[in-house]
């Protein structure tokens, strides 16, 4: 099934919805807690924060992670390896608990309506032999529902940047339209990060020193609104 049209593109915007209940909402990737520690880690700055993210998170650990899964076109034993090297390359527990929370919530819903490999894949993760980290989760469902790689990498951005400017709303740091405007500034980098090559062992790297420093503070304070 091709993306390009017709029900291809209609089960792309089906799964591309932030309205399919996936648990991504208790998450901010840090942004709830790099914007209220910037007296101890510099100034704040929303559309910076968005940028780093997507060329530096994004881009090269993320959609890495989701384009080798897709490629694997649903053999688990491999997929839960490179579940496994996602987990030693995410520095930071609060994040890597967010990426396994949201993984294993997406894949319960996609138990739940029957996508091809999700109930197999979620009792692999409750006996422990794969974490579940969401881009994997991400390449090994959207592979089984038809949609082509290029499809499931624009997905995969477009809901990254999206879910941080619903946060940044969410955590009053701008308003609806000010966050859709710096959504819409977000596409072009998507894109071009989506162009870059990804070799079948890509490494999975990302470097956002500071919001992972923020994270692992955040695990430490008392009231918050996001989990990390």
């Amino acid at each position: 099934m091709s993306a390009a049209g017709g029900l291809g593109l209609l089960v792309a915007l089906q799964h591309g919805d932030s309205q399919f209940p996936s648990g991504g909402f208790a998450f901010s990737q840090g942004l709830e807690a790099s914007s209220q520690l910037a007296e101890r880690l510099g100034a704040f700055d929303f559309a910076g924060f968005m940028r780093a993210q997507i060329r530096h998170r994004w881009a090269e650990a993320d959609r890495v992670a989701l384009v080798r899964a897709h490629r694997l076109r649903g053999d688990l034993a491999r997929l839960a390896a490179l579940d496994r090297e996602v987990e030693a390359s995410t520095l930071v527990e609060g994040l890597r608990a967010g990426s396994r929370r949201n993984g294993a919530a997406l894949l319960t819903t996609h138990a739940r309506i029957g996508t091809p490999g999700a109930a197999a894949y979620r009792a692999m993760l409750r006996d422990g032999a794969a974490p579940g980290h969401l881009a994997v989760v991400q390449g090994l469902l959207w592979q089984a529902l038809g949609l082509d790689e290029a499809t499931a990498v624009a997905i995969s951005g477009y809901q990254a940047a999206a879910s941080l400017a619903t946060a940044a709303v969410r955590l009053g740091l701008v308003g609806a339209i000010e966050a859709q405007a710096e959504l819409a500034r977000m596409l072009p980098l998507i894109e071009t990060g989506s162009a870059a090559p990804v070799a079948d062992d890509e490494p999975i790297r990302s470097f956002i020193p500071l919001a992972e420093i923020a994270v692992a503070l955040h695990g430490a304070a008392g009231q918050r609104l996001f989990s990390n």
